[in-house]
């Protein structure tokens, strides 16, 4: 049985090489494009579970294919990148990315991170129907979310994250706990994650992102998703 689908974006043929045979070794099926270009073409005419991405690329680059990518698709994304500041990691982040991992990369991390990017939490006691959040209204059964009269895209993360803020509301809930509960045991100390995971579903949740009145930050400690009583 396939562990997944995974499309590996690269200009670098060694690189997609390597990766065909490694990814190919521990159960994915893996498909290869040159270009942001031939990736967006391929995403809109077959089924991937996660995309490697590479952020650095000729053409229309890594962050314009993955914005393009998240605007038509839920699908995972990892970016693959030579570069490691706080700013690349932001940058890759803000586009839509799951994850961003530096190149060269150690092989069982990046398994690892693959992994945890495709993992979907299995929610047995989440929120269901709907429910309004600031300036959005959310319905947790159709994954939908409204806000200012359209609609809005929320990436998987994102709603996960979401979903895990309404099941814990109004009780401050530590960083660690937040990312070791959507992303994964290994992802305990990656506060960057959260502060730009939380700042994206601001500007799509609240009335004005700069000043929020639902998703607050409690310094040094967390966040606490403020409702005028928990949801269950």
């Amino acid at each position: 049985m396939s562990a997944g689908r995974i499309l590996v974006v690269d200009d670098d043929p060694q690189i997609r090489r390597v990766m065909r045979v490694t990814l190919t070794g521990h159960g994915f099926e893996v498909d290869d494009a040159t270009s942001g270009e031939a990736a967006l073409e391929k995403v809109r005419d077959q089924r991937f579970d996660l995309v490697l991405l590479d952020m650095n690329m000729p053409g229309i680059g890594g962050l314009a294919t993955c914005r393009e990518i998240r605007a038509q698709s839920e699908i995972a994304i990892i970016m693959l990148t030579v570069r490691d500041s706080e700013m690349d990691k932001v940058e890759a982040l803000d586009a839509g990315a799951d994850d961003y991992v530096t190149k060269p990369y150690n092989l069982p991390e990046l398994l690892a991170r693959i992994r945890a990017s495709m993992r979907r939490t299995p929610w047995t006691h989440g929120p269901s129907g709907r429910l309004t959040l600031g300036a959005a209204e959310v319905d947790f059964d159709t994954r939908q979310v409204v806000a200012r009269g359209g609609a809005v895209r929320l990436t998987p993360k994102e709603f996960e994250l979401l979903r895990y803020f309404v099941t814990h509301a109004n009780r401050v809930i530590p960083h660690r706990e937040l990312l070791q509960a959507v992303w994964g045991p290994d992802y305990g100390d990656q506060v960057d994650y959260l502060r730009v995971f939380v700042n994206q579903l601001r500007k799509k949740i609240e009335a004005k992102p700069s000043s929020p009145t639902c998703l607050l930050t409690e310094p040094w400690v967390g966040y606490r998703l403020q409702l005028a009583s928990p949801q269950h």
